[in-house]
């Protein structure tokens, strides 16, 4: 095989930076988000005249020539065929290829022996596969979508799938609806929005369920609870909004909110209710009739069944409150908890390493969460990685049809058969992808490829669909149809002082990125975003149920997602009556707060408040000391006082015990 001559292949255009950057911004037109500061350079693909002419003299070979190669090609082993096929595909020009220097950019002379670089082995049961499974999506399984998915498999598997990265794609621009959907005013407040993501309806069900959750445990203990009595929507919703309060102010054990050293405790904790009625509602709290729960294995068993009610409607008002915008990110979050589940799984490649795995469809400008599907055990079926990929992303995007999104999407979901799938439903998408999955050129395999110079890439065509493989800080294979081929863009690089010895020739310049890989740098980010909002403040305590985590997880995204849309339906300005410079999250969670609570006082902040107005004369509104039980208790005006005295007297109308002496006159000044 000759050696490429430099000036042959490609044609660089170099644009102007400013026409470019317009064109190819955030705009109705375009699926970029891309930085400014990006250089562009066009390299259209053009076969060589040498390649022509050998193309020529190899037609006009006699059959003795031919006869002799097919010879010597019986000889060789089916490997060795295979490598050597893929090799002078590359040599023909199947694939641009793109190096830069100092200099600035300029085609590289490869030898033959630079092809055939070895790379380790790899399988389709690579370390992407999982043995992850959701029982939240539609449980309608439809046999079509497997039956398609297998077309595809077959269909981009033959070898005459990829050609030529010298195709014009086809993309067609977003025009339908997008951003927040609601009718409030401009007087709305943080609880407003709140209410459009968590209904009041949703608070009268978590009222209706906790109040028969605790009936039916004290049907099955066989014995009555005296502190519980029945709660309503107005003791919850200032429940919630004390576990709000308490991702903020954050201590390290529940009943230090209500102790009473003036350092600790919490005035407001203590007004709107008890320590003893707070832990009663956590004891208590449910979304779910336990009583008619199926058990597993019987008929319509459902492994989050706890939460359903929870799923239904949050999934719905977190779905039209605000429309999808045209890029949207695919990826996995996980909530973090204590205690052994079985749905807990160890991510590597997160911040939060272990812990209960749900993934999520987010802008990918605002962070706004569209729809979430949870982890819930092993499938029953063996599915490939591929496959569960694939089938995660179609329920996540099932509604976008024909509305030409632009999905982005991690490794473990990206596949040849996903891509063309959502090609056919009018959906753009683009993200990196294991080499050794089915569909994927075997040109741009590693064992083909050989080792990349920074800058360089491959790239092969079918229709929309590109399949690219790079090196930036490694070798990256990636797949998208929402991207022309030959397309790279520059941004600023290293300063001359800062650039290593490797990288001296790279100094200022920065290394070339195919538009693919600048794409996903640039829009696979909202999931990352929607966890660093949720993540700041945590709401709820940790628990022994593992469905609590869920529970508060989606009270929290609702938070996120309230707070999105009051910011851009506002512009970024603040509600009324807020005089600080900047409305943050944060102030967005005090605010919301202190809404939910209200005026809400509990029994015992209000005989708090009476004692307070009568406490010249406790005698003359029947405050009196009487014996209360025959068990004595500890003395309430003692353990303020730090002390341990018990007594069997006390005050019926406060409900305390008391000392016989001092402490009634005391407890009641």
């Amino acid at each position: 095989m000759a050696a490429r001559k430099r000036g042959e292949l490609f044609t660089i255009l170099e644009t102007s930076t400013d026409t470019e950057t317009n064109a190819l911004s955030d705009s109705e037109d375009s699926p970029l988000n891309l930085p400014v500061d990006v250089k562009w350079f066009e390299i259209p693909f053009r076969k060589s005249e040498s390649d022509e002419e050998d193309e020529e003299l190899q037609e006009n070979k006699g059959e003795s020539e031919l006869e002799s190669s097919a010879a010597a090609a019986a000889a060789e082993t089916a490997e060795g065929e295979e490598t050597a096929d893929s090799a002078s595909y590359i040599a023909g020009g199947g694939c641009n290829i793109i190096l830069v220097t100092g200099n600035g950019i300029k085609h590289e002379d490869y030898e033959e022996d630079s092809y055939f670089a070895t790379s380790n082995n790899c399988s389709e049961t690579s370390s992407t596969d999982s043995d992850i499974d959701f029982s939240d999506l539609e449980e309608e399984e439809h046999p079509a979508l497997f039956s398609t998915y297998d077309v595809l498999d077959d269909e981009c598997t033959s070898q005459d799938f990829w050609g030529e990265p010298d195709q014009v794609i086809s993309i067609e621009p977003f025009t339908a609806d997008s951003g927040p959907q609601h009718s409030l005013g401009d007087d709305a407040d943080t609880l407003d929005y709140f209410r459009l993501l968590f209904p009041d309806s949703l608070f009268e069900h978590m009222v209706e369920q906790t109040n028969n959750y605790a009936l039916y445990r004290q049907r099955r203990s066989g014995r009555s609870d005296t502190h519980w009595h029945p709660t309503d929507i107005r003791e919850i919703r200032a429940y919630v909004g004390l576990n709000i309060l308490m991702g903020i102010n954050q201590l390290p054990d529940c009943g230090m909110y209500w102790a009473s050293d003036i350092f600790i405790g919490n005035a407001g904790f203590k007004k709107t209710m008890t320590a003893r009625r707070f832990e009663k509602l956590n004891q208590h709290l449910h979304l779910c009739d336990r009583e008619s729960e199926p058990s597993k294995g019987e008929l319509g068993y459902d492994g989050l069944y706890k939460i359903r009610p929870l799923l239904d409607m949050v999934g719905n008002t977190i779905w039209d409150s605000y429309l999808p915008n045209r890029c949207l990110t695919i990826d996995e979050c996980s909530i973090a908890s204590k205690g052994r589940f079985s749905p807990t799984q160890y991510m590597p490649s997160k911040p939060l390493r272990k812990g209960l795995k749900v993934w999520m469809l987010c802008d990918s400008r605002s962070g706004y969460c569209h729809r979430t599907r949870i982890y819930v055990g092993k499938p029953s079926d063996d599915l490939s990685a591929a496959a569960v990929g694939h089938k995660v992303v179609t329920s996540l995007v099932r509604g976008l049809e024909g509305r030409h999104h632009h999905i982005f999407m991690d490794s473990f979901f990206t596949s040849v058969p996903l891509m063309q799938h959502l090609l056919l439903q009018g959906l753009y998408a683009c993200g990196p992808t294991n080499p050794c999955r089915h569909g994927y050129p075997d040109a741009l395999k590693p064992r083909n490829v050989g080792k990349l110079a920074p800058g360089e890439f491959y790239q092969c065509q079918h229709g929309n669909l590109v399949a690219t493989v790079t090196r930036d800080a490694k070798i990256v294979s990636c797949v998208s149809s929402n991207s022309a081929p030959g397309i790279v863009g520059i941004g600023p690089g290293k300063r001359d002082g800062d650039a290593s010895d490797g990288d001296c020739g790279l100094a200022g310049l920065g290394i070339p990125r195919p538009l693919p890989l600048l794409l996903y740098q640039e829009n696979m980010r909202g999931v990352d975003l929607c966890d660093q909002l949720r993540e700041c403040y945590q709401v709820g305590r940790p628990s022994k149920k593992w469905w609590r985590y869920f529970l508060w997880f989606y009270v929290n995204l609702c938070i996120v997602n309230a707070y999105v849309v009051l910011r851009e339906s506002r512009g970024g300005s603040p509600p009324a009556g807020f005089n600080g410079k900047q409305f943050t999250q944060r102030h967005f969670r005090i605010r919301l707060a202190q809404q939910l609570i209200g005026d809400y006082q509990g029994a015992r902040g209000m005989e708090r408040a009476a004692r307070k107005r009568h406490a010249d004369s406790p005698l003359e509104y029947g405050h009196r000391l009487e014996r209360m039980s025959e068990r004595s208790r500890r003395c309430r005006n003692c353990t303020n006082k730090g002390l341990r005295h018990e007594s069997v007297f006390g005050c019926k109308i406060c409900n305390v015990h008391l000392c016989r002496g001092g402490c009634f006159s005391e407890f009641h000044k």
